[in-house]
């Protein structure tokens, strides 16, 4: 019997699949993961308690935080949450147009990137976000990506996640705040070393008033159905 000739581009080809299913399935059994089970902690996370000694950090359910603090969170970061798949391509075009003035990540890339990725400005990361962006949003609800971002975005040094953010700023727990005190929550959100939800500077206190009105706009027209029981 005659050997089988050696043919590089077919071995190349099917390693490539393969890999291409192995990373497949890598992403999804991540992804999938989380979407049951809480993450206890970030890339930034960690790499914020080995540079200050500790963080304040407890994961709260989402059905335990003030409707207020949700609506207030897609109205700051990503208004149209419940209508895209993952990329706002309307803000898109708009920061291309302002040539990149304005921020476009929505509240689900921001997941993939402060859960699974590490922070700066790389083609590399941004190329992994962009992968890991839609596999979040088939799997995971909508209601569950804001659920995990509420639990792991900072808030002021080393204060992640809403639970700990309330007791920090206000005193209270995360069911219990205000609507006026979501909204400034979310209005130090792009910012929070640089911005103070308890002593507001007064570009904060006049985002947190854009913020709650954009908040019950949301209610009012439908886009907070999604994540809303």
């Amino acid at each position: 019997m005659a050997a089988r000739r050696f043919r590089p581009g077919r071995w190349l080809a099917l390693w490539t699949v393969r890999l291409v299913l192995f990373a497949a399935a890598v992403l999804f059994i991540a992804v999938g993961c989380f979407a049951v089970f809480d993450p206890p902690t970030t890339p930034y996370m960690r790499a914020e308690r080995q540079r200050l000694g500790a963080i304040d950090h407890e994961w709260v359910p989402i059905d335990d935080v003030a409707p207020a603090m949700a609506r207030s969170a897609v109205a700051a970061e990503d208004a149209n949450f419940c209508e895209h798949w993952g990329f706002d391509m309307t803000a898109i075009r708009m920061a291309l147009e302002d040539g990149a003035a304005r921020g476009a990540s929505t509240i689900s890339q921001q997941v993939a990137k402060n859960l699974y990725l590490w922070q700066g400005r790389s083609w590399t990361r941004k190329a992994l976000e962009a992968v890991i962006t839609p596999a979040i949003e088939l799997v995971w609800s909508k209601r569950r990506i804001l659920e995990v971002y509420l639990n792991i975005a900072e808030f002021d040094e080393g204060v992640f996640g809403v639970d700990a953010a309330a007791q920090h700023y206000f005193g209270v727990t995360p069911a219990k705040l205000s609507d006026t005190q979501a909204a400034r929550l979310a209005a130090i959100l792009p910012d929070p070393k640089g911005r103070s939800a308890s002593r507001p500077s007064d570009f904060v206190r006049k985002r947190a008033a854009q913020v709650r009105d954009g908040a019950a706009t949301i209610r009012a027209d439908g886009r907070a159905a999604c994540f809303e029981g």
